[in-house]
């Protein structure tokens, strides 16, 4: 099963891979298909919630993928309930969908690993967690960006910035074609090794 049938390898173990490495290379490459995926958490009363988020880091190794964001918004409150999450995305350009079950950890603002991460961070994107709490109603007036209150200093957004960690523990693969998709479901086990596999009806 080491050979491929119209550029899709049939090796399961191979297509682990390759969908990691795109996970990989999203996250350093602002025009990948997958650098902006959907995080789907459950909120209070069981409803799902989902918003698109940045990929900032991949792990295949761990089979992690890390994201910020702002801690007083809900996603953070709901994960810090019910940590399951599922993570979709969907390249245009290769046709491929990766839909990811798993859990996140949250690393809060003064931690260890949200230090490292606020570091590397741009001036411009550590703007973005000074404003208001994500949410918040604003007047329509003050949509016009002359309006806005400035904050007097990016180190503002600090105490708001989280780091969001999601260990995967499941990958659908799922591979549009003209005729024959195809679709494999894998497992990992405690360690992120694969642990099973196995192809499936689209």
């Amino acid at each position: 099963m080491g050979t491929e049938h119209e550029g899709v390898p049939l090796n399961l173990a191979d297509i682990d891979a390759s969908a990691w490495r795109e996970l990989e290379a999203a996250a350093s490459n602002p025009q990948s298909g997958f650098r902006f995926l959907n995080l789907c958490s459950v909120d209070a009363a069981a409803r799902p919630q989902a918003r698109m988020v940045v990929l900032r880091r991949a792990d295949r190794s761990l089979r992690l993928l890390e994201f910020h964001t702002d801690m007083r918004s809900q996603k953070w409150l709901e994960l810090s309930a019910n940590p399951y999450a599922a993570v979709l995305g969907l390249s245009a350009q290769t046709q491929l969908q990766l839909r990811l079950q798993g859990t996140v950890e949250r690393h809060a603002a003064g931690s260890t690993q949200a230090n490292a991460a606020w570091d590397r961070l741009s001036a411009w994107t550590r703007m973005t967690y000074a404003g208001g709490p994500p949410g918040d109603e604003v007047a329509f007036d003050a949509i016009d960006g002359a309006a806005l209150p400035k904050p007097a200093d990016e180190a503002e957004g600090k105490p708001h910035f989280g780091l969001l960690i999601f260990r995967a523990r499941a990958l659908d693969w799922f591979q549009l074609r003209r005729q024959d998709n195809r679709r494999a479901l894998l497992t990992y086990d405690e360690t992120g090794a694969l642990a099973a596999g196995r192809w499936v009806n689209p």
